[in-house]
């Protein structure tokens, strides 16, 4: 019986009928979880690494992948940016791209994108995908894998 249930949503999403109700609360939350990203691009930009930090899960349980691979924790993950962007000309001005945010299990969301950083010191770009959950009524990264 599940599975007869599993198959007609795929369906609807497939043909693009989504249930009001599904479709209104998929764009609120995709809503809120692009504020989170504009308010840590301003943050960036003003040179505000705890500021950006906001959007993350203020836990150890925080997971991070990275070019220095997987980084556990709030605290880590915060110290690893105030040494890769010791100053505003490392740091630069951040800019997301989003390229897709899907919802998945138990309410949770990936966000799929790139950055692209313009320096002083030579641009970078990359990709990356995050997941979000509300937690305590706020949208939060739990996890991020940039490259």
């Amino acid at each position: 019986m599940k599975y007869t249930y599993l198959f007609l949503f795929v369906i609807l999403v497939s043909c693009g009928s989504m249930p009001k109700t599904y479709q209104n609360t998929f764009e609120a939350d995709k809503a809120h979880i692009i504020k989170v990203m504009k308010a840590q691009e301003i943050a960036w930009n003003n040179h505000d690494l705890e500021g950006f930090m906001q959007g993350y899960w203020k836990s150890d349980s925080l997971k991070f992948y990275g070019s220095n691979g997987l980084t556990l924790g709030w605290d880590n993950t915060l110290a690893n940016y105030k040494r890769g962007y010791p100053t505003k000309a490392e740091s630069g001005s951040l800019n997301f791209v989003i390229n897709d945010v899907s919802k998945i299990e138990k309410g949770n969301y990936w966000v799929m994108g790139e950055y692209h950083l313009k320096r002083e010191i030579g641009d970078a770009d990359g990709v990356f995908i995050i997941i979000f959950k509300k937690i305590n009524g706020t949208w939060k990264i739990i996890a991020d894998m940039s490259c």
